[in-house]
């Protein structure tokens, strides 16, 4: 049976398939994003609103606005693959909806249609002159003769077959091969386990934290797609088709010790490299440290940073490289999400501050950690006042208006007041300021309060697909109150345990 195919611009969509293709170029999108685009292909030109889009892509009684963004800011993505050049397939229509601006043509797949063997029929294969027919009776003997020719007849080959395919496991042993397609806009970061220097906690925190910044503004600030897989190095094939590794390494140079941290980025369709950078690491200069690796980050994709993303360095950084030391080290106390890392994460914090007043970034992950800690182990009236206080403060302070994280402090402290309609709210307004793994598992906790399941278990899994690893499976179980992983999101309970 012949599928339907549409050409939408240059590119062609095959649905059974779910892809699309052009120029000998071939992308795989999820089975979402097709539905998506061949609805739009279904009404070209026509402006589409939201709740059209929620009635007749997706099958779910209750979708919220903010996935249909995000699966159209992915939809668009893929349509410009990289080409600046490229028109722009679909336009945002102010307060009415979206628009598909592109010729579309439809069309139908060309079926394969295997050549078949005409066999003559029985009567085409018999001559003519037909032989006497056989007498009406047989003798016993004559049929017991029959048997035993037919039976080692059968025999030997069977025995022939069985040691054709014995010599044929034994020349040729099972291959497996797994294909995977790769995704040119996809990166993965992955912490490599080296030779370390002295002080290898600061050093691991300080690398995680690199990985935690790159990730976030990347997934925020650019059209690349970024996995942090600092916290889950398994030994696995992955469709990324971009490779970032931290590695410290520890060389002997003449009679003395040097400490490197080694960053290299890989195009894994060919095996080049695109950044190969070395940096001697000093207790004063991890600062200068993040600031140059984000810049040759930049010229690398050729992606240049926003403004906004300018303003929220600013803000993330302290006036000294002791102090940013530090903050790692609380941010990764941070990201595992108990109760006792909660704590030291907390009193880290309070000696930033002390060092740093202005860092007003730490300040405020200072609040974060404390208002976790209050839903796990709810404080004394002393530090639960100091906690409002400082929540206050973050508020008030210049710049944080446009900060996730503010949004972040306020779900978890409205979620804890069972005020679930405004905690929504604000968790939709830090993801429309940044894409981060912790902003979906707290997305996927207000979901849950709202009594939505299927929509909690599309957080978690990208939260998890953000940052997979034991930190981000112990937020979702953890975090804010406790969550049955294989009640609530079966799929990610099933794929750790293939592990």
């Amino acid at each position: 049976m012949q599928q339907p195919v549409v050409y939408v611009g240059e590119w062609l969509v095959t649905p059974s398939v779910n892809q699309i293709s052009r120029q000998g170029r071939q992308l795989t999108l999820e089975p979402r994003l097709i539905d998506l685009l061949v609805f739009f292909a279904r009404h070209p030109g026509q402006v589409l609103t939201r709740d059209e889009l929620i009635d007749n892509v997706w099958t779910r009684s209750v979708v919220t606005g903010h996935v249909v963004t995000q699966s159209i800011s992915e939809l668009r993505k893929s349509l410009k693959d990289s080409d600046p050049n490229a028109p722009e397939y679909i336009v945002t229509v102010p307060k009415r909806g979206y628009k598909l601006t592109v010729p579309v043509v439809w069309s139908s797949e060309e079926e394969e249609v295997a050549d078949s063997v005409v066999t003559p029929s029985t009567a085409e294969a018999l001559p003519e002159a037909r032989a006497e027919p056989p007498p009406a009776k047989v003798t016993l003997h004559n049929r017991l003769n029959a048997i035993v020719v037919w039976g080692l007849f059968l025999l030997a080959l069977g025995s022939c077959v069985a040691l054709v395919a014995l010599a044929t496991i034994d020349a040729h042993p099972p291959v497996t091969k797994t294909r995977l397609l790769l995704n040119p806009r996809d990166i993965d970061i992955h912490l490599v386990d080296g030779s370390g220097c002295t002080n290898r906690s600061v050093q691991h925190a300080y690398a995680v934290g690199l990985g935690s910044l790159i990730t976030t503004t990347l997934n925020t600030f650019s059209t690349f797609m970024v996995h942090d897989k600092t916290n889950y190095n398994v030994n696995e094939p992955g469709s990324s088709g971009k490779t970032l590794t931290i590695e410290f390494v520890n060389q002997r140079h003449y009679r003395a010790q040097q400490c490197f941290m080694s960053i290299k980025l890989v195009d894994n369709a060919d095996g080049s490299t695109m950044l190969d950078k070395r940096y001697f690491v000093t207790s004063d200069n991890q600062l200068s440290i993040q600031n140059d690796l984000m810049s040759s980050l930049s010229d690398a994709l050729t992606q240049p940073w926003p403004e906004r993303l300018q303003t929220m360095l600013t803000q993330y950084q302290p006036a000294q490289s002791t102090s940013l030391v530090a903050f790692y080290q609380a941010h990764q106390l941070l990201m595992r999400g108990d109760v006792d890392s909660l704590g030291k994460a907390s009193e880290l914090l309070d000696e930033v501050l002390k060092q740093s007043p202005e860092f007003i970034y730490a300040r405020a992950e200072k609040a974060l950690v404390d208002a976790l800690r209050h839903s796990q182990q709810p404080l004394n009236e002393k530090q639960l006042a100091a906690l409002n206080n400082e929540i206050a403060y973050v508020s008030d302070a210049p710049g944080m208006k446009e900060m996730a994280i503010l949004y972040q402090i306020e779900t978890v402290d409205l979620l804890g007041k069972g005020n679930v309609d405004q905690a929504y709210k604000m968790i939709n307004r830090s993801l429309d300021l940044e894409m981060s793994w912790i902003s979906y598992v707290l997305l996927g906790k207000v979901y849950e309060m709202k009594g939505q399941n299927r929509l909690a278990a599309d957080a978690y899994i990208t939260a998890f697909n953000l940052r997979p690893g034991d930190n981000t499976l112990y937020w979702i179980e953890n975090s804010v109150f406790q969550t049955s992983v294989t009640r609530v999101v079966p799929y990610l309970d099933n794929f750790l345990s293939e592990e």
